[in-house]
């Protein structure tokens, strides 16, 4: 009988500690419960700078536009309505040697240049051979997508594109589907690319002072994964419910394997 109730005892614990705490599932959680407002230091969100692979979209505008046809490529001749996700095949891959080859212009080096820099680059070439400033040339330069991967704990999982400038991780994460119930948001971790080699940081999302870390904001080719928590391998349940029900069988099992044994 004694060994009984400290089934029960051990059970008793198990509901308790096996359903997911509400603070572990708020984003963004100050120190305090009473604070309405709180301040941060903005961090400083360096510009990203061009590595192999990536695909720019480069667009060469003047006030009279036959004199800038000769610097478009066959693709975007032929497109009179250009969507965002035809960028990804009219747009310029950086190529193994760090640079885009363009109609006319040849090949432009870019790699480890800000987008802003290949603009300069690239309106200085063309005052500089073919056009006056008279002819109002005009230079877009955007990433053809901004591509990135999530896995683990979220509802879906895979390859993402976004076609924006700027996307901070609790976007990319709402884009999958967001974090599952079982899904550890205090170690989120992403894995970067970086012309010196990869990076991998882990960032706690239940803290306000994520909002600071500069991987906050997701850069192209990041690779983030969110860890399981303990209780989705206990097998528990991830809610007071589910673990409540698990208990009473577990107790039901045992006491009538006890009664069957007397």
């Amino acid at each position: 009988m004694i060994k009984l109730r400290y089934c029960y005892l051990y059970l008793l614990g198990l509901l308790i500690t096996s359903c997911v705490p509400t603070k572990d599932l708020i984003y963004l959680q100050t120190a305090s419960s009473t604070d309405s407002a709180t301040v941060l230091q903005p961090i400083a969100n360096k510009p990203y700078r061009l590595q192999v692979n990536d695909i720019v979209s480069v667009v060469i505008k003047a006030s009279d536009p036959k004199l800038v046809e000769v610097f478009k490529s066959s693709e975007q001749s032929g497109q009179l309505n250009k969507t965002e996700q035809s960028l990804y095949f009219d747009g310029y891959t950086v190529n193994e040697h760090g640079a885009i080859r363009m109609p006319v212009l040849g090949e432009i080096a870019v790699l480890g240049y800000t987008l802003d820099e290949v603009r300069l680059k690239i309106e200085s070439q063309l005052l500089g051979e073919y056009f006056t400033k008279e002819a109002n040339v005009f230079v877009s330069v955007k990433l053809a997508g901004l591509r990135y991967t999530v896995n683990g704990e979220v509802v879906q999982p895979g390859l993402k594109v976004e076609y924006k400038e700027k996307l901070t991780l609790l976007e990319a994460l709402a884009s999958a589907g967001d974090i599952t119930m079982t899904g550890n948001r205090k170690a989120v971790s992403v894995l970067r690319q970086l012309p010196q080699g990869s990076e991998m940081h882990e960032i706690d999302l239940t803290d306000i002072k994520a909002l600071q870390s500069p991987y906050f904001y997701v850069q192209p080719n990041d690779y983030i994964y969110v860890k399981p928590l303990k209780q989705k391998s206990w097998g528990t349940g991830k809610t007071g419910l589910e673990s409540l029900s698990t208990v009473l069988t577990l107790l039901t099992l045992i006491t009538t394997t006890f009664i069957l044994l007397k």
